[in-house]
């Protein structure tokens, strides 16, 4: 190749690495609900809009420490508020209990451990970071607590129970709650595997409830327009009344599909709903549905229940999702769990059909137009992703973990390997790629990452926390 040409092309990808870093950045950031805590890791996928872009820089593309912790529990949910401190949510490996740890910053040690309630298997997974950094989780008892961290008199840290609400008259027994989230007046909006959707006022303790009458497998988000909650059937926008009852604004019924797919946990969407958009950050609402064998994503405007987009996405011989889509400006981000060989799935999911696929993955992004009457695939990336992607608006770059198999990449098992992965959201290529570990104990089980001050990245894995920084 001419070296006149060679220059021209290197030129041509530099620009467009920087001015894909600069479209990121120049992309409207979500509602900073003024009730979460600070620091864009304030919950699972990052704020209560459910973007799951986060603010800060990742590790970027060059060396990483990894350290990883053991907690004997799998652990789906690592937040951080203003102080720093990650708080890891587990679920014990033997008790399948709630189990709540303060990590250290710099090591990633465990600090201090409390245990909750045992409830479901996803109680206590979509907890918070409030505006004080304490922890806001519904444990089996069935009450909704609010968990500081503070010093004790020896100069160590503590978890302390600092604030608890009943919610027993709103959560039937066999029932638990599911979701958490604040809105824009500092109540608490739950949402329970039954469907029964509720808010808590934080100063007189009322708590209000509307049943929708579907069942509830994943988070809710929330945005100065409302608090949106997808149920196995269809995706609710909803606002609270003069008494704080919820009320549904609209409701978007989608295709279910026939059955549960293999690599989901529910017969349904298996993503939370993200609020996205290019002006206010939250114009936008996308969610998956789960049509065979192609799944679709459906972006809907909160404003008026208008379809921007209904389109095919990931492979067409057989593709769905776990995770909440990326949101960010225009642009949606969708990553396939098809196929994804989860150890467990809650009660009442149903078989999966078919009962086992190939993880084959795959990582799509899709385009509004500017006029927001449709959308485009913008690139397709085959990256088996084996956690909730996260884009980091402010180096370009989304970040993963890759699970590939021994002998073949598609077929999984207890020795394959996992990658820390840095992709270029403009292009989908793998920037980086660093090797964190082999085997069933670095398993990031479709799990959410956050990022922290200084790059570092926090992996929740099935026996603990990976931390990931530069070098």
């Amino acid at each position: 190749m001419p070296a006149r040409r060679t220059r021209a092309l290197a030129l041509a990808a530099a620009l467009a690495a920087v001015l894909g870093t600069a479209a990121a950045a120049q992309a409207a950031p979500p509602p900073a609900n003024p009730y979460l805590a600070a620091g864009g890791a304030g919950a699972m996928h990052g704020d209560s809009a459910s973007s799951d872009t986060t603010p800060r820089v990742g590790p970027g593309t060059g060396g990483v420490a990894t350290h990883r912790t053991a907690l004997r529990s799998a652990c789906p949910t690592v937040v951080a508020g203003s102080d720093g401190y990650p708080v890891a949510v587990c679920t014990g490996m033997f008790d399948r209990a709630p189990h709540v740890h303060l990590l250290d910053p710099a090591t990633g040690a465990s600090l201090t451990e409390l245990t909750l309630a045992k409830s479901s298997i996803l109680g206590g997974i979509y907890s918070y970071l409030d505006e004080r950094d304490r922890l806001v989780v519904a444990d089996g008892s069935g009450d909704l607590l609010r968990i500081a961290h503070v010093r004790t008199a020896g100069g160590g840290r503590q978890l302390k129970v600092v604030e608890r609400t009943p919610l027993a008259g709103a959560v039937a027994a066999g029932d638990s709650v599911v979701g958490l989230a604040p809105d824009w007046r500092g109540r608490v909006w739950f949402a329970t595997a039954h469907g029964v959707v509720g808010t808590v006022d934080t100063a007189t303790k009322a708590v209000r409830t509307a049943n929708l009458g579907e069942g509830v497998a994943n988070s809710i988000s929330t945005a100065p327009e409302g608090t949106a909650v997808a149920t196995d059937h269809a995706l609710y926008l909803l606002r609270a009344g003069a008494d704080g009852t919820p009320r549904t604004t609209w409701r978007r019924a989608y295709d279910r599909g026939p059955a549960r797919k293999p690599g989901q946990l529910s017969h349904g969407t298996g993503a939370t709903p993200t609020f996205f958009g290019p002006r206010t950050g939250s114009e936008y609402l996308a969610i998956t549905d789960n049509a065979a064998p192609q799944e679709n994503l459906i972006v809907v405007s909160t404003k008026d229940d208008r379809t921007v987009c209904r389109i095919p996405v990931l492979d067409p011989n057989g593709s769905g999702t776990e995770n909440s889509p990326i949101g960010a400006g225009d642009s949606v981000y969708v990553a396939s769990t098809y196929g994804y060989p989860y150890p467990a799935v809650p009660d009442g999911a149903g078989p999966a059909v078919p009962a086992t696929a190939p993880f084959n993955g795959g990582l799509t992004r899709v385009d509004v137009d500017r006029g927001g009457s449709g959308c485009a695939v913008r690139w397709d990336a085959r990256i088996r992703s084996a956690a909730v992607p996260k884009l980091s608006v402010a180096d370009g770059k989304i970040y993963t973990v890759e699970r590939t198999g021994v002998l073949d990449p598609a077929k999984t098992g207890i020795l394959d390997r996992y990658d820390f992965l840095a992709v270029d959201a403009e292009t989908g290529r793998v920037a980086s790629r660093r090797h964190l570990g082999t085997g069933f104990l670095f398993d990031t089980l479709q799990m959410a990452g956050n990022a922290t001050p200084g790059g570092v990245w926090w992996q929740g894995t099935l026996t603990g926390v990976v931390r990931i920084a530069p070098k």
